[in-house]
C-alpha cells in the first residue's frame, strides 16, 4: 500500500522541468502571500521540497549531458593544436 506522500513524490517525478519549476514558483508565491493555515503551509512547503528535488534532478541530468557532449568522442575535450 502506498501513502499519499509516496504518490505525490511519484507524481512529482513524472513532471518535466518546466512544469515542476512553474508549480514551484506558484508554491513559493502562495507561501510568501501568507493567509494559509499552518497545515496548508506545511503541505505547501513539503510540495515545494519535492518540486525542488525534481528540478535539481533535471538540471543535474542536463549538466551531465552537456559535460558528456563537451568531452565528445574525440577525447577529453582539450582543443590544443
Amino acid at each position: 500500500m502506498t501513502s499519499k506522500t509516496d504518490e505525490a513524490t511519484g507524481a512529482a517525478d513524472a513532471l518535466g522541468y518546466e512544469q515542476a519549476r512553474d508549480e514551484l514558483i506558484e508554491v513559493v508565491r502562495r507561501l510568501e502571500a501568507g493567509g494559509t493555515t499552518l497545515e496548508e503551509s506545511l503541505a505547501l512547503w513539503e510540495r515545494g521540497e519535492e518540486l525542488s528535488k525534481v528540478c535539481r534532478r533535471w538540471l543535474d541530468g542536463a549538466r551531465a549531458r552537456l559535460d558528456a557532449a563537451l568531452a565528445g568522442p574525440e577525447g577529453d575535450g582539450d582543443d590544443e593544436d
